[in-house]
């Protein structure tokens, strides 16, 4: 058992005197028992300022899909760092990395780099109203598509008739005027927000798998679905891989399954640990850029980050390295499933590429719809902090990030310390 994180209380309540709330981002205030501050990380583990260790299923909250001090991306991003950080130009390895990344993804001709997912969903929405000279998007509830006043809306609470539900204090109501809300595996509800504004929908955002919100695969046709109703409606498919991009394959959820959107978004994974982020698709929209559309960043193509998008995509690319991480995800699964069903806990585990989802209180979990009926105060305020205490970093609400580095010791210890939890806690409330 770890110390019980007095030095980290103190350095919050530190932060609270000159960091808004104390956490530079909201979410973190979530964590309990509080934000736990870090000194140093290394492969699937990240060591606290007390030096207690931990097994690590937060990973920058998804970034570090290779693990902590990756080497291979260490020496590139140093190596840049010894060039220069910055040029208010070019430098060669944005087109490298530009290169190799189109080249895994094996359908998109173009893209164009920022820095965090946020952004890349703006460009994303502002190449789709310029390509169709149209306003109106559709996005589907459950769906996380960065913090902007325009799409955050609708997450866990998801409204009706397609109404936008904002997320925010301080999002005007004008910022939603533009949004409407569908339902995850749900093509009939789509196809009555296209009915209902007939030509004036630019773009069905979607997040393939519910990243936030379920981490779920789309039921069968579902996403075809989405595919032809835009076709037939002249309204581009936006996929929002920022979390999933690269977590379910080289070729993202087109690889896994089979359908093309029109653009998608990525970040969090691909820069290694660094601030990068992607908006792919077709030439004839991303070039929308070199006319009237216009797409601007001080960051944008930050060579550190490029460099450590460029060494990323060779580590992954390397043989053997997805069949690997789709087993350890596969036999973390299986064990954390087995653990719960000992106790006689109704807990429902799946896993996807390489993330898992823990939902206590459901016989199984398809969309967002199940998600929010979960007994995630049982999983946030009873779990979350048992499992710290036994060296393993875990997220609110059920994800577990998985990484190149997480192997066969990590998940012994993990789905023993899940065991010994699941038998000293109450069952969590079932949702029938």
């Amino acid at each position: 058992m770890v110390s019980q994180w007095s030095a980290s209380k103190t350095a919050l309540d530190r932060a609270q005197r000159s960091i808004g709330g104390g956490v530079t981002s909201s979410v973190r205030s979530s964590v309990k028992p509080h934000q736990i501050y870090f000194a140093s990380g290394n492969g699937p583990r990240i060591v606290d300022i007390e030096d207690n260790s931990y097994i690590d299923y937060v990973l920058g909250w998804g970034p570090l899909l290779l693990g902590h001090a990756h080497p291979q991306v260490g020496a590139a991003v140093k190596a840049q760092l010894d060039r220069g950080t910055l040029f208010g130009g070019g430098n060669l390895t944005e087109i490298v990395a530009a290169e190799k990344f189109l080249a895994a993804l094996g359908w998109a001709e173009r893209l164009l780099w920022s820095n965090t997912g946020t952004e890349a969903v703006q460009i994303a929405l502002r190449l789709a109203r310029s390509h169709t000279g149209r306003d109106v998007v559709i996005k589907l509830g459950g769906g996380y598509h960065g913090w902007h006043d325009t799409v955050f809306a609708s997450v866990v609470v998801y409204g009706g008739g397609g109404s936008a539900i904002p997320h925010s204090a301080g999002q005007p109501a004008s910022s939603l005027a533009d949004l409407r809300v569908g339902l995850y595996n749900d093509l009939d509800a789509c196809a009555a927000l296209f009915a209902a504004e007939p030509g004036r929908v630019a773009a069905v955002l979607v997040d393939p798998t519910s990243s936030n919100t379920g981490s779920v695969v789309p039921a069968p046709g579902f996403l075809e679905g989405l595919r032809r109703l835009c076709d037939e409606h002249g309204a581009l498919l936006i996929f929002d891989e920022v979390v999933s991009g690269l977590r379910l394959g080289l070729a993202g959820a087109t690889g896994r399954f089979g359908v093309t959107p029109d653009l998608a978004t990525f970040g969090k994974a691909i820069g290694g640990g660094l601030g990068a982020s992607a908006v792919a698709g077709r030439a004839d929209i991303i070039d929308l850029v070199t006319r009237d559309t216009v797409h601007s960043g001080t960051f944008n193509g930050n060579p550190l980050a490029m460099a450590a998008v460029d060494a990323t995509m060779d580590v992954l690319s390397a043989d053997g390295v997805y069949p690997q991480i789709e087993n350890t995800s596969r036999t973390l699964v299986e064990g954390i499933r087995a653990a719960a069903a000992k106790t006689g806990h109704t807990i429902a585990v799946h896993g996807i590429g390489a993330t898992a989802l823990v939902a206590p209180g459901l016989p199984e979990i398809t969309g967002p719809d199940d998600f929010i009926t979960a007994d995630w105060h049982w999983w946030d305020d009873l779990l979350v902090p048992e499992m710290l205490a036994r060296g393993v970093y875990l997220l609110p609400h059920g994800r577990l990030f998985l990484s190149t580095e997480h192997g066969p010791a990590e998940v012994a210890e993990t789905v023993a310390a899940f065991a010994e939890v699941f038998a000293m806690l109450p069952p969590p409330r079932v949702t029938s």
